[in-house]
């Protein structure tokens, strides 16, 4: 029965956000394929508990803001999946990996908008399309964006435009790709409380506070807003769900 499992490839799944992702998918059945830049112990707690929950998973090392790497990483999982379920291929590809920037425009370097542009827009975009020979016809793309890509915080202009640059970059992706049936949506969160650029949101208290009162729902948003959504996108109920934005930020700044 292995080889009908459906697979998802998620970037950045050893903590936060992709961590809650990956072990929200196993719920729903499908097995995991994740990447993690430095914390290979998290990344295998990952694994160890995506297989607690009867789902196979596996995690690579990958620094996803070096196209040069792409190549060697796909050569990798296409190997491990073609030993494990007879096939190279997988069903969903899911752009999560990042890193955050608070510096305000007029001091933010080259440096940093190089790095911001590397790892949320041009590796993005280059992974994805090293993906297209592994993913399946009828499979899906979730890019992460942000609620940033909609209203706008002081010290985030960087990371915002990047983000909204992958929205429209999602919808050439369903335009294009729809001949294969893939398709191809965003899920953009809130402010939500992880270790993301420090920990900043879960660990400043006035910062939190302030995050809440212009949340209509009151709080703070937390990784399990978020995994349950993408996972829903991967399911045969979302297959009409396409080339959108789904903002899950419990009603920030509306």
């Amino acid at each position: 029965m292995a080889s009908v499992n459906k697979i998802a490839l998620v970037t950045g799944g050893s903590r936060g956000l992709g961590r809650n992702m990956a072990i929200r998918l196993a719920e729903k059945g499908i097995d995991v394929v994740l990447t993690y830049n430095s914390n290979e112990a998290a990344a295998n707690e990952v694994v160890a508990e995506v297989q607690s929950l009867g789902q196979k998973a596996i995690a690579f090392q990958l620094d996803t803001s070096n196209t040069q790497l792409f190549s060697n990483f796909y050569e990798q999982v296409s190997a491990y999946l073609q030993e494990t379920y007879g096939k190279p291929n997988f069903d969903f590809l899911i752009n999560n990996a990042g890193t955050a920037l608070y510096a305000p425009f007029a001091e933010t370097t080259e440096e940093q908008f190089d790095e911001m542009y590397n790892i949320h827009l041009k590796g993005v975009y280059f992974f994805t399309q090293k993906a297209l020979p592994l993913l399946n016809d009828g499979g899906r793309i979730i890019n992460i964006s942000s609620g940033l890509a909609r209203f706008s915080f002081p010290g985030s202009s960087a990371y915002g435009s990047m983000k909204g640059a992958i929205e429209v970059f999602t919808r050439y992706l369903a335009k294009e790709l729809g001949s294969r049936g893939i398709a191809a949506n965003v899920v953009a969160p809130g402010a939500i409380e992880t270790d993301f650029g420090g920990g900043r949101v879960r660990d400043n208290k006035e910062y939190n506070q302030t995050v809440a009162s212009l949340t209509a729902l009151g709080r703070v948003g937390l990784p399990d807003d978020i995994g349950g959504v993408v996972a829903f996108l991967c399911t045969e109920e979302a297959r009409w769900i396409n080339a959108q934005r789904i903002e899950v930020s419990g009603g920030m700044n509306f």
